[in-house]
């Protein structure tokens, strides 16, 4: 298992920029959902990546991990590589690292770690870095440093993948797309995105440059699209994401003068209603961006 000096790692920075609370336990059962979809949907745990690349790993990273979904997939389906996983929630960390004990994965490990801070590991540690959904974590001027570091603690050769999403699901339910352009419009307030009218996450299309910008070649990507429609498996998950990210928002829409809270609660209610219509269609969309460190 690796383990690392943090004996002067800083603590982590206050995070009451975050929109999402990341002690929450509601939020660590939304990302635990939410990471098996994304891992199912793009195809496994190293979808797009060459296995003569992966064959050649020992030691990877996942960043903003949540309760660990994907180091310990990669743990359990890759008993030769070292898995670490990084958050800033000590309760997803925890809870990381019961999984990982409880399931005798030996090989991944996880700490507490503020990932918008200098990152507690040193130059060219890992063969990759993955990060997925940091849209709500970093702000846009933080993107440039947060690549940097990455770029630093990947060797030479090594694969960066960040995975962000497009929009929350374009669907058939209008309280759905209300609520989802009020979040986007939240994100454009607090600084989380580059959109320049709020009309979706607003993330990747900025990313490319971003990586070119920090040195990463060889850039590709790779677009996804679930279905989460109501006839389909994914939707008793996704409708739980909706309902925890919604009821977390409501009171940010209101005191970011975006909503009153009647008009908020009036939404969210009806999202829930539509969301269960017989006929309730919505597909979700985003994209996985990887390249590499020469």
């Amino acid at each position: 298992m690796m383990s690392y000096d943090s004996n002067n790692q800083q603590q982590p920075a206050s995070e009451a920029s975050y929109i999402f609370d990341s002690e929450s336990a509601g939020e660590m059962a939304r990302l635990m959902h939410q990471g098996q979809l994304l891992t199912r949907t793009m195809g496994g745990v190293f979808a797009g990546i060459d296995e003569a690349d992966v064959e050649q790993w020992r030691q990877v990273i996942d960043l903003g991990c949540g309760p660990g979904d994907w180091v310990l997939d990669v743990a359990f389906e890759y008993p030769t590589v070292e898995v670490a996983g990084v958050d800033i929630s000590r309760i997803m960390v925890d809870y990381a690292n019961a999984r990982a004990r409880t399931q005798q994965l030996v090989n991944a490990s996880f700490e507490v770690m503020d990932i918008r801070e200098p990152l507690d590991f040193p130059d060219e540690t890992f063969d990759m870095v993955n990060a997925r959904y940091l849209f709500a974590v970093l702000r846009g001027e933080e993107w440039t440093t947060f690549l940097k570091e990455c770029m630093r603690i990947l060797r030479p050769g090594g694969i960066l993948r960040l995975t962000e999403p497009i929009d929350l699901g374009l669907s058939s339910s209008p309280a759905l797309e209300r609520l989802s352009s009020w979040f986007f419009r939240l994100l454009k307030q607090n600084g989380y995105c580059f959109s320049a009218d709020a009309t979706s996450v607003g993330l990747t299309h900025k990313l490319p440059r971003l990586l070119r910008e920090v040195g990463c070649q060889n850039i590709q990507q790779t677009g996804h699209c679930l279905d989460f429609s109501g006839d389909t498996d994914a939707w008793k998950a996704l409708y739980r994401d909706l309902e925890v990210i919604f009821t977390t928002a409501q009171p940010l829409f209101v005191k970011a003068g975006i909503a009153t809270a009647e008009e908020a609660a009036e939404q969210y209610q009806q999202m829930l209603i539509e969301l269960h219509a017989d006929d309730f269609c919505a597909v979700w969309h985003y994209v996985s961006m990887y390249g590499r460190k020469l």
